[in-house]
């Protein structure tokens, strides 16, 4: 296991890491409060913790979606949690351009599960020299993920963590094959289960998606006796006011005694 150092925190070691915050950026000081109830909770909990929203989301189903607050002020919104709370961040980025100045701010680049093969994208994240969280692609195998760290690793950059999130099982649903976590910690790296999109259902309500979120915690107990490194969660406030996959994230009120469990049933299987 070739384990990634995101800021103070080590994917890859001893510790379970929680990757987790909202969907996107709703505003400045909803991204703060967010950040520091998390920061309360995991660290209570013992457990490390990375920061991640969007600054922009640019695959939502509508073109009337909310999609954040773009890249300049997003990533001051993200470096602020960074200085003030002392926290790694992660965001996702769509576009090569957008890369260079990510890093600036962030911990850990974020390459969405759609844009995987993307081969200029995946160089400009690489060529950053900042880690890379690679999501896997709703549409492809574990194994074909060799080629997406093929391309990091041309430019020099080991530091690769592969995200599992579901597979497309016909229209508007996902089927999480936790084999595939197996299959993708045998190619070295930091396995990460993205527990929340693992449960959307894309396009599920027309124009936007829905969820399954009744199924989080079994799901998020399944992939931590499965291994994996870390757990990824989209967590907020009031889910169902969320202006971004509100169906499918996670109650921050429930989070405590969840982690309670999860360290648990971690300290067993690590």
């Amino acid at each position: 296991m070739q384990a990634v150092q995101v800021g103070g925190v080590c994917v890859g070691g001893k510790d379970l890491v929680l990757i987790a915050g909202p969907c996107v950026i709703e505003s400045r000081d909803h991204a703060r409060f967010l950040a520091e109830s998390l920061r309360e909770i995991t660290t209570s909990a013992g457990i490390p913790f990375i920061f991640k929203a969007s600054f922009d989301k640019a695959n939502r189903s509508s073109l009337h979606a909310y999609r954040g607050p773009g890249l300049e002020a997003g990533l001051e919104i993200l470096s602020g949690i960074r200085e003030d709370l002392g926290l790694p961040v992660t965001s996702d980025i769509h576009d090569p351009a957008q890369a260079p100045a990510a890093a600036e701010v962030l911990d850990l680049l974020q390459i969405p599960a759609f844009l995987c093969r993307q081969t200029d994208l995946l160089l400009a994240a690489g060529e950053t020299g900042l880690p890379i969280n690679i999501k896997k692609g709703q549409f492809m195998a574990p194994w074909d993920m060799t080629h997406a760290i093929e391309k990091i690793e041309s430019t020099g950059n080991h530091g690769i963590m592969l995200t599992e999130r579901g597979t497309s099982f016909g229209y508007n649903n996902l089927v999480c094959d936790l084999r595939s976590l197996g299959i993708m910690q045998e190619l070295c790296r930091p396995v990460v289960l993205d527990v929340t999109h693992s449960l959307q259902l894309p396009g599920g309500r027309g124009s936007s998606s829905g969820g399954n979120r009744e199924f989080i915690v079994p799901m998020a107990r399944a992939g931590t006796a499965f291994g994996v490194n870390a757990l990824f969660m989209e967590i907020h406030d009031n889910p169902d006011a969320a202006l971004s996959d509100g169906p499918n994230s996670f109650p921050l009120e429930q989070l405590s005694a969840l982690l309670e469990q999860l360290k648990k049933l971690h300290s067993v299987v690590a």
